[in-house]
């Protein structure tokens, strides 16, 4: 996958082009991902005092599409396209790591 939760991306399309946050939320079966202070809506909600709802209009993430998102590279902050390098491990098993094509810095924690 290219993007994955707490990623830091940057919004490369639409009306919030530019924009940098961190990944809160992903939906890989809808392609969609909720960014930190990206597409901001207003929603209406209802007071529900069992919940501890005040109620009124909220302000909140909307979901962006994953192709409108870039990785930021964690050298220089700009976006990068994503490359991935096979670790040999002692068990038997591969490892695949992301990187970043900008500068050649694993993106993975």
């Amino acid at each position: 996958m290219r993007i994955r939760k707490g990623d830091q991306v940057q919004v490369i399309s639409g009306k919030d082009r530019g924009k940098k946050g961190r990944v809160l939320k992903l939906d890989l079966r809808k392609g969609r991902a909720i960014v930190e202070g990206v597409n901001i809506v207003k929603k209406h909600a209802r007071p529900n005092p069992q919940r501890g709802i005040q109620g009124g209009v909220i302000e909140q993430e909307a979901a962006v599409h994953l192709s409108n998102l870039m990785p930021l590279d964690p050298a220089s902050g700009r976006p990068t396209r994503v490359g991935h390098k096979i670790l040999a491990e002692d068990a038997g098993r591969r490892r695949k790591l992301r990187i970043a094509r900008r500068s050649g810095m694993e993106l993975d924690r």
